[in-house]
């Protein structure tokens, strides 16, 4: 079986590139990814040589808005796993056309190629799509009402890939992800998200900024859980005419997790508030019944466990960073 992921030199692709390699009866993976977000280094270790299942991983440097390229990538294929995107709210707020260009053009040119050759696709939407919808916990059927650019344009990405499905009969799976963190995800840029923030300045001795009170709530997911059901959906050819959210119902607050990193990286922490930022949900917490209906055999990782891998990647990250120097005056 060969699979092409896009963005899969991204955080959540490159993750789920190792797992797929380690799957049997996957012969090959290509990382298709323009680079703009993801890392050529987060598979240096897994490009090249067989991954544990005798899959071969490989990059492929593109974009999914050059249509040609695409179109080559996707030749032999059997399934797409598609994760390319433009994340982050603040960086929609900063450029909404460029998230709208590559999150719901993108994705029509993705799910083209796909209708031409029949390919089963996954498709990660976010659970920025419920907005400022005020219930708990959030359900497929709930409206949906983005507060943000890059809300709207996950909202347009799953809506073009259940329309594929309903139109043109394209086996396909919209999955909304909520809030995924764990080893390889960025930090040190103005638009990490929050455990890889909060890890990488309570290690490095640095207050954890908090917008607002820090009473907002989220819905963490280990990428570990994430990759394995994305691998299990492609295994099993599953599809859903509905979207479906991809976490466990769990309701941390940001000071919650500011607290359980503390103790799980045994540092004292410091929490800094900050102004609230236009568009972020104040909370969010996953209805998983219908992903458990689909995936009936997925057990979550532990919120604490999953912030003890993260914990030992960052620590390793920091130890292979060069040592910092002070220029001579």
């Amino acid at each position: 079986m060969r699979i092409v992921v896009t963005g899969g030199a991204g955080f959540i692709g490159a993750n789920l590139c190792r797992e797929l390699a380690a799957r049997p009866g996957v012969t090959d993976v290509v990382a298709f990814d323009d680079l703009s977000t993801g890392s050529a280094a987060n598979l240096a270790d897994v490009t090249g040589a067989p991954g544990s299942g005798g899959a071969n991983v490989r990059l492929v440097v593109g974009s999914i808005l050059d249509r040609e390229h695409l179109e080559d990538v996707l030749a032999g294929a059997d399934a797409v796993v598609h994760l390319a995107a433009r994340p982050s709210v603040p960086r929609s707020l900063r450029d909404p056309v460029a998230s709208h260009h590559v999150n719901a053009t993108g994705t029509v040119h993705v799910l083209e190629a796909c209708r031409r050759r029949g390919l089963h696709v996954v498709a990660a939407s976010s659970s920025s799509v419920y907005g400022s919808v005020p219930d708990l916990p959030k359900h497929e059927d709930l409206a949906t009402r983005p507060l943000s650019p890059y809300g709207a344009s996950k909202l347009a990405t799953e809506a073009y890939v259940l329309a594929y499905h309903a139109a043109f009969g394209l086996p396909a799976l919209a999955l909304r992800f909520f809030n995924v963190y764990g080893p390889l995800q960025p930090a040190g840029h103005a638009y990490a998200a929050v455990v890889p923030a909060f890890t990488d300045a309570a290690l490095r001795g640095e207050p954890l900024r908090v917008h607002g009170d820090g009473l907002q709530t989220r819905d963490f997911t280990y990428v570990g859980t994430v990759v394995r059901i994305l691998a299990d959906a492609v295994a099993r050819r599953v599809t859903c005419p509905a979207p479906v959210n991809l976490a466990f119902g769990g309701r941390v607050s940001i000071l919650e997790l500011a607290h359980l990193l503390g103790e799980v990286a045994g540092v004292p922490v410091e929490i800094r508030h900050e102004p609230p930022r236009p568009g972020d949900v104040r909370d969010s917490q996953a209805a998983d019944a219908l992903l458990r209906r689909l995936f009936p055999g997925i057990v979550p990782v532990p919120l604490r466990t999953g912030l003890e891998h993260t914990v030992d990647w960052f620590r390793r990250a920091l130890d292979r960073e060069p040592a910092r120097t002070d220029a001579l005056t």
